[in-house]
């Protein structure tokens, strides 16, 4: 009698990704503050350009997206054949542990890092291995305590998803000098346009002059180009023509080429949504430190959201406090499944959205 097909283990072994919820039970509209994404949506002109570009979806797209890539080199001084798109980051995160990891080596990321991690290093057979972190940011001496003789990929999110926090170019270039050249250093700047330099933590050209180091960013944030799914890598040309065998054919839609290129050139528009994030950012941190005697704090963030840290029990407990700006028509995100059984992440939304869950919280503290 033949037996059912049998999943490779280490699939078995993977927890599905979970994305930010999108309803609120009891509300038609309610606020979606649960996912990081830009709030004032896409420049007009990438919208512009989408709708153009929609008369030819009976075309197949360019498949190396040239346009987009050059486009990319152009803004970032970079060279356009070091350079990969994908369906968003996330592809190419997927796909880095695919072409280095053997089953049974480890992946390194840092703990409460971005739940994408795990996931590619399961697909690959390897073993994640969550290295600690200090005051909920990486910690640079404690992830290369982490890495074992079977490592062959680390992740970094910097700034970091889901706490926010960042370390400077310095601790970055000290990771990448602690290790071994076997190993592939994927620095994921997906909240790297938050900051108003051009290559805040030093990824870019790191990944220009290193032989091992891939930098990673993505439309889906700054740029409000979530649903186009489009991202982008680059580093040393080995690396990157060997991403470029293994992606999907075709990964990159028409309509998401034409955007993001017409989204890279309104610089003013992310400018604009920038200084807003920033703005409206300080005003949540204010407020909910100004709650700090009911046991909530905001972690540090530079990113387009908060961690806010909870009691651990009681009525402003981090299910509680989710569970409250629900019923009153905000969605955040409670993070267990990240190792923050106790915090809730709130994405910046636009000025009434964000004095909206402002109040939401205030209301919950008085109750």
């Amino acid at each position: 009698m033949n037996s059912l097909p049998t999943v490779n283990p280490w699939i078995d072994q993977l927890a599905p990704y979970v994305a930010g919820s999108a309803k609120a039970p009891g509300h038609a509209h309610p606020v979606k503050l649960s996912s990081n994404e830009n709030p004032w949506g896409a420049s007009p002109r990438a919208l512009d350009a989408m709708r153009e570009a929609a008369a030819a979806a009976h075309r197949y797209p360019e498949g190396s997206a040239t346009i987009l890539r050059e486009a990319l080199a152009t803004l970032h001084n970079l060279d356009p054949d070091r350079i990969v798109c994908g369906t968003g980051s996330d592809e190419i995160l997927q796909l880095i542990p695919s072409l280095y990891c053997a089953p049974g080596d480890s992946v390194v990321y840092v703990r409460h890092g971005f739940m994408v991690y795990p996931i590619a290093a399961r697909r690959a057979g390897a073993e994640p291995i969550a290295a600690p972190d200090t005051n909920y940011t990486a910690d640079v001496d404690a992830l290369l305590a982490t890495i074992r003789p079977d490592t062959r990929v680390v992740f970094l999110a910097n700034p970091n998803n889901p706490t926010g926090t960042m370390i400077p170019a310095s601790d970055v270039a000290r990771l990448h000098a602690g290790l071994r050249p076997d190993i592939v250093l994927v620095l994921d700047q997906a909240y790297a346009e938050y900051l108003d330099a051009p290559d805040p933590d030093g990824a870019l050209a790191l990944a220009t002059t290193a032989a091992n180091v891939v930098a990673t960013r993505t439309f889906s944030k700054i740029y409000g180009l979530g649903g186009a799914r489009v991202g982008w890598a680059t580093g040393p040309k080995a690396i990157i023509d060997n991403i470029a065998k293994v992606r999907a054919p075709f990964s990159v839609s028409n309509s998401a080429i034409a955007a993001a290129t017409a989204a890279l050139a309104d610089q003013a528009f992310v400018a604009t949504c920038r200084a807003e994030n920033n703005r409206l950012r300080a005003e949540l941190v204010s407020a909910i430190e100004g709650l700090g005697n009911h046991g909530l704090t905001a972690i540090p963030s530079v990113a387009n959201f908060v961690l806010m840290a909870c009691p651990t029990q009681g009525p402003l407990a981090a299910p509680a406090i989710h569970a409250g700006l629900m019923a009153r028509g905000f969605i955040t995100r409670h993070l267990p499944g990240q190792g923050l059984p106790h915090a809730v992440r709130i994405s910046i939304g636009t000025e009434p959205e964000t004095r909206g869950v402002i109040a939401a919280l205030r209301d919950l503290a008085a109750a």
